[in-house]
Parts: structure tokens; C-alpha cells; sequence
């Protein structure tokens, strides 16, 4: 029986103890400012928002390139000689590096690709229930893993409300008519992600306090979701007292198991200060 070790990009914003846990391998995507590029995780995510208050510049990104897959998969290997690697990636619609990947393994045997189509905790939500089976099921055969994540795939489920407007506009999501709409009339979008891509899908108005309440209202209202395994992301910036009001209404609603996720640079890059989030896995 040969071992499985899971592989995913830094867009999952996989907390570090459960990366550890669960023996978990990541490979950065990229920041760039001021035409430097910086491997996410390498910086902190305050240091984004710094940026663009001094120049009103807002950072870009990229894609993990093909060499650093083959530079992972080859320290996968080493640590783990003869072992089955199954990477699960950041989904392919709003990255080339999902094709990277592609273009890397074909130079190594034993490694599997899925695309998860979805980003930062329905991601995570994806690799963390490949992680748990794992564990549970050291014995389990790679084809019949690979079978079950590519079954809960489309069960991710992933919305948020940004922080700002801005930074949403210049990841191309907002048309500059929308953002500024949205700015004078408190409006807050909230953003799904459907078969891959980032669809604004509903407009809240008011403060974030409401926003969030009325996004996990709506939310717990669409989905029949596994109450054992739910992820609320935030970005730096989030009021503790907002934090706070999202985990009692999830509680009202029966979820018990609440796990905070920080949004990476490559996610907060695109959601902007104090963005909230929530992801899960149906039924």
C-alpha cells in the first residue's frame, strides 16, 4: 500500500496547525508591487493594504509557475519515497496555475491533478475532507480517494462579502460604475463561487455587522450543508465584535464546529480589508 500525501496551492489559506496535522504540502502563488514579486505567505498580508495606502496602487498577482510544481512534487517525493501525491488545485477559471501543474506532472509518475474550482475555504473544505478521509482510512486505495474528492468538489460551497470595493474592481470583478454605486449607497456585493468562476450573485446594504448577517441567513437558507465542517474567512481588518456576531448566528443555526480561516495575500489582494466569508460542504 502506498502512502498518499495531498498537495494545494497558498490560495487555500490552509491554517498552519492543520497543515501540520495533517501533513499537508502547499506551493506559494505570487504578490507582485512595484514590479517585485513576492511568494505568497512570504509577506504579511498588512503590508498589502500599507501599500496601497501609500501609492493607491493595488497590488496584482500570479499564477504558481510550472518549476515550482516540479520543485514540490520532487521534495514530496524526497520526504516521501514511492508515495501516491494527489494535488488538489485552486481552480482553474481564475488561474493558470491549476495548467501549470498539468505541465509539471507530466514529468513525474504517480501524481494526480483535480480541480477543485474554488478558492481560499472552499478549497480548504475540499482538502480538508480529502486530509480527514485520509486519516480515517490509511488503508484506502488512491483511485477510490480520488473518486471521493472528485465527489465533494462540486459539494463546496463558498460566499463572501468583500471589504472593499476597490481592490474587488481592480482583480477585474466590478466595473468602475459598480464600485462607485456601491461606495455612496453602502451597498455590499456578495460574491459566489459557481462551476469555478467569482459571480456577484446578491447586493446587501448597510455596514458589514448587517451584511454578514444577512449573507449567513441566506446562505444557511440555499444550503443543506455537513454541520461538522464549517469555515469562516476573514481578512485582516475584520471588527472582533463582527467575528463574534458571525459565530453566535452560525450557532443559532445549529453549527457547532466553526473554524476561522485568515486570508492569505493572493485572496486578500483581490477581497481588500475586513472582508468576511463563509464555506462548507453539502450534504
Amino acid at each position: 500500500m502506498k502512502e498518499i500525501i495531498l498537495s494545494t496551492e497558498s490560495g487555500a489559506d490552509l491554517p498552519e496547525d492543520l497543515r501540520v496535522k495533517y501533513n499537508l504540502y502547499t506551493v506559494p502563488m505570487h504578490i507582485i508591487m512595484d514590479d517585485k514579486d513576492y511568494p505568497d505567505g512570504s509577506l504579511p498580508v498588512e503590508e498589502i493594504y500599507s501599500y496601497y495606502e501609500r501609492t493607491k496602487r493595488i497590488p496584482s498577482t500570479t499564477a504558481t509557475n510550472v518549476h515550482e510544481y516540479e520543485e514540490l512534487f520532487t521534495a514530496i517525493r524526497k520526504a516521501h519515497p514511492g508515495c501516491e501525491i494527489i494535488h488538489i488545485g485552486y481552480t482553474s477559471k481564475a488561474s493558470s496555475s491549476f495548467q501549470n501543474a498539468v505541465i509539471a506532472a507530466e514529468e513525474f509518475e504517480d501524481i494526480h491533478l483535480i480541480d477543485a474550482l474554488n478558492v481560499t475555504g472552499g478549497l480548504a473544505a475540499v482538502v480538508l475532507c480529502a486530509a480527514e478521509i485520509v486519516k480515517k482510512e490509511p488503508e484506502i486505495e488512491v483511485e477510490q480517494l480520488i473518486e471521493r474528492i472528485e465527489q465533494t468538489v462540486p459539494k463546496a460551497r463558498l460566499s463572501f462579502i468583500p471589504g472593499s470595493l476597490e481592490f474587488l474592481k481592480a482583480g477585474g470583478r466590478v466595473s468602475n460604475a459598480g464600485s462607485l454605486i456601491g461606495t455612496l449607497l453602502k451597498i455590499k456585493p456578495r460574491i459566489d463561487l459557481r462551476d469555478g468562476k467569482l459571480i456577484s450573485t446578491k447586493k446587501y446594504r448597510g455596514k458589514m455587522r448587517g451584511a454578514g448577517k444577512k449573507l449567513l441567513h441566506d446562505y444557511f437558507g440555499e444550503y443543506n450543508l455537513d454541520s461538522d465542517q464549517l469555515y469562516f474567512i476573514y481578512s485582516v481588518g475584520l471588527d472582533e465584535e463582527i467575528k463574534q456576531l458571525m459565530e453566535e448566528t452560525a450557532e443559532d443555526y445549529g453549527f457547532r464546529n466553526i473554524r476561522w480561516i485568515q486570508a492569505g495575500g493572493m485572496i486578500s489582494t483581490h477581497s481588500g480589508p475586513g472582508g468576511f466569508g463563509v464555506a462548507g460542504l453539502e450534504k
